[in-house]
């Protein structure tokens, strides 16, 4: 597919948690299309099938050579172009955790950042990059990442390379950066490249030119990338994971929100001339690093995705887009500040969705006022009766049975569309801080019972 002269609007799938079934990918894929999107932007992380000498890197439940070729497939079949995301300088914790790689790191505490004076951090780079290039040989777009380089300048070779070269961090980024862009324009003629642009906005107007032929930024500093001679540029927004490293629900005004000065910025770029606009990043972050707890869960977040891809479709948020979104999504009505969509809905995972929001709004509420609140349990089931097993006058089992039971249906759905290991690191930390501690009531409840039914000695 030639979207050389179509702004892009991509949405962003981040692997490095939650990662979908590809049979869920299957459902998702039409609706995506169906919004407005025309690309995905896949951060596979340890999610790809890496094979040889990288193999190490690769998840217990990394996609298949053959899900790959699928996803693509389903992309094509929907006209979304994939552009697969390869981070080349920070957020590699999930390359540098692994003892192989540790002698990589720019600061021997920290897995998070390359560094960059040693020649097997660019070979390693080359090898990832290949391989992941060889099974995308549709895509003409390629993200390096290149956010976020913690700790740069701060090892050792850096600090010497800068006291010898009288440079700093930000020449530094970009002589890595380069010889990245270096070895792909070379082995992939024809490929573009973005990159994200934070680590960009420190560096000096002088020393930026030399990127210009390279790389896309998406960027906010549009004046400053002008200046230096850029003539495209992409924009990037967010849908979830921005809010909260443990964000369970997606604000969803806030995001509305953040498009609609996206747009704003967007009538301004004529102005700017000759930059002109490449395209859109939707990003849906599900980590904000490989070690970072989840958040919003993708069917969770799609209502925000709709409401957010609409909006820079339709150019802003009308009576017209929200009926667009309540159509397509199955909903009777959204109320935006409260974040919630009524209806049962018919989207791919909407089942999540609403038993997430039972679990978000009503779990740890419902399970406090029994232990907190509930005169019974606090004055005939104290945790000094407890302790003394002392026969309690009631029955806590009946709000345990019915959450047991909810949250059984919830794992069947979670299953369906997650592996295993997500399902249970959801679990643990949404619904088990809460359900366990009223499942130690029902469980001492339960041996008090046992305990007096005993026959008595006579």
């Amino acid at each position: 597919m030639d979207t050389r002269d179509t702004p892009m609007r991509l949405v962003h799938l981040d692997l490095k948690g939650a990662a979908p079934r590809v049979s869920y990918l299957e459902q998702v894929f039409p609706l995506l299309s169906l919004l407005g999107a025309n690309g995905v932007l896949m951060e596979y992380e340890d999610m790809f099938p890496f094979k040889g000498e990288l193999e190490v890197l690769r998840s217990p439940y990394a996609y298949s050579e053959e899900d790959i070729e699928r996803i693509q497939q389903l992309a094509e079949l929907h006209k979304l172009e994939v552009v697969p995301l390869v981070q080349t300088f920070g957020h590699v914790e999930f390359i540098l955790k692994h003892e192989k790689y540790q002698h990589l790191r720019e600061v021997e505490r920290f897995p998070n950042s390359f560094n960059p004076h040693t020649p097997d951090t660019l070979a390693l780079l080359k090898s990832i990059l290949s391989q992941v290039m060889e099974k995308h040989k549709r895509s003409t777009w390629i993200h390096i990442g290149a956010d976020e380089v913690f700790h740069l300048g701060e090892g050792m070779d850096s600090k010497n390379w800068m006291s010898h070269n009288k440079g700093d961090t930000g020449t530094m980024f970009l002589n890595h950066i380069k010889e990245v862009l270096g070895f792909i324009t070379t082995q992939y003629w024809g490929l573009r490249v973005l990159m994200w642009d934070d680590m960009l906005r420190k560096i000096t107007p002088p020393i930026l030119p030399a990127m210009v032929p390279l790389v896309s930024p998406p960027v906010p500093f549009l004046t400053k990338y002008a200046e230096s001679g850029f003539e495209a540029v992409w924009f990037a927004s967010a849908f979830k994971g921005t809010t909260g490293p443990a964000q369970a629900w997606p604000p969803l005004s806030f995001h509305l929100r953040n498009h609609l000065s996206w747009l704003r910025v967007m009538e301004a770029l004529p102005q700017l001339a000759p930059l002109r606009l490449h395209g859109t990043v939707l990003t849906g972050w599900q980590r904000y690093d490989h070690y970072s707890v989840l958040c919003e869960l993708l069917p969770v977040g799609i209502p925000s995705l709709a409401i957010c891809l609409q909006t820079l479709v339709t150019g802003g948020f009308t009576e017209e887009t929200k009926r667009k979104v309540l159509d397509v999504l199955g909903f009777e009505s959204m109320q935006l500040e409260q974040s919630t969509c009524e209806g049962r809905g018919v989207f791919p995972g909407a089942e999540i969705y609403h038993m997430v929001e039972q679990v978000n709004g009503h779990l740890k509420e419902s399970i406090h006022k029994a232990l907190e609140e509930e005169s019974a349990i606090k004055g005939w089931f104290s945790p000094y009766h407890r302790k003394h097993h002392w026969s309690p006058l009631l029955s806590p089992t009946r709000l345990h049975e019915d959450w047991e039971s909810f949250i059984r249906d919830l794992r069947t759905h979670l299953e369906r569309v997650y592996y295993p290991d997500t399902v249970e690191e959801w679990l643990e930390e949404n619904v088990n801080p809460y359900l366990d501690q009223l499942r130690d009531l029902v469980r001492d409840y339960r041996a008090i019972i046992r305990l007096n039914a005993r026959p008595k000695a006579t």
